[in-house]
């Protein structure tokens, strides 16, 4: 009597804390109310499973508890209950799996008119590259990384000159545009995450990978690195800004191009001011 009991203080005890708790979602800022709607879908689904199955073990326990002058009857068979089983497993997968899919879908499908931008992670810092004037991003490759090149932006590609370069600083995006952000790493595993967003993507070296979402308020917000990528993993931050078109273009215009970063001012002898 004493362990059915506690087995039913324990999915009491589980919903309650559930439902009481004060852990939960930081306050969303995109368009993906689809994963928490999903991940909600998959708790009510499974917590009703685990209730259901702990609730069936008190029931038999103290069903068949030992009473005397009782004897068990062994039938290893129940054709019945087992269509029953099988029929709500069928339907609780299918149940968890379905809302997935449709989300998953909607989550390798990019906009047309998402902006490309760049993040590039590297221990243990982030850094950032937008397109400029002609909307487009030049190419890079691995091997131009260099300490004046710390993106490998190719300087041969004209689509590359009016990059906008953000080198370990702050990245600023408009509210209510969606953005394909595509994703380097230049020496281990990393992964792009803002709590508020989302939606992230591993950071894999030699591959790009990439994800999508839309600004839905406008706010600063944490960046953080969700893989263990070394010794300085939990000082990996960064600031991502949400803006207004206004402030958003206002502090575009303070950047610097990868064209002027990899030209710098030349001063003249007769600029050199000496004591």
């Amino acid at each position: 009597m004493a362990v059915a009991l506690v087995l039913v203080l324990v999915v009491a005890g589980s919903v309650l804390f559930h439902m009481l708790s004060p852990w939960w979602w930081t306050p969303i800022a995109s368009n993906w109310g689809y994963i928490d709607t999903t991940l909600v879908i998959t708790f009510w689904i499974t917590g009703v499973v685990f209730a259901a199955v702990v609730l069936f073990m008190a029931y038999c326990v103290y069903k068949f508890r030992h009473r005397e002058g009782h004897k068990a009857d062994y039938e290893p068979e129940s054709r019945k209950l087992e269509s029953w089983l099988t029929g709500l497993t069928a339907l609780g997968v299918a149940a968890m799996l379905a809302p997935g899919l449709i989300v998953w879908y909607q989550f390798v499908t990019v906009p047309e008119d998402a902006t490309e931008i760049e993040v590039v992670a590297q221990q243990w810092q982030w850094s950032y590259r937008l397109p400029g004037a002609d909307g487009k991003l030049g190419t890079s490759n691995a091997r131009l990384i260099n300490f004046e090149n710390p993106l490998g932006v190719d300087p041969e590609d004209a689509n590359g000159q009016d990059d906008v370069i953000i080198e370990a600083g702050d990245l600023h995006l408009p509210i209510d545009k969606p953005v394909k952000v595509l994703l380097r790493s230049i020496d281990v595993l990393h992964d792009f995450y803002v709590p508020e967003f989302r939606a992230k993507m591993d950071m894999v070296p030699g591959m790009v990978t990439y994800f999508w979402f839309t600004p839905t308020r406008t706010g600063t917000f944490d960046v953080l690195c969700a893989e263990l990528c070394g010794t300085g993993h939990g000082y990996m931050r960064g600031i991502v800004v949400v803006d207004t078109e206004e402030d958003y273009q206002a502090w575009l215009a303070e950047q610097s191009t990868f064209a002027q970063l990899s030209s710098p001012e030349k001063v003249s002898a007769a600029e050199d001011v000496r004591p």
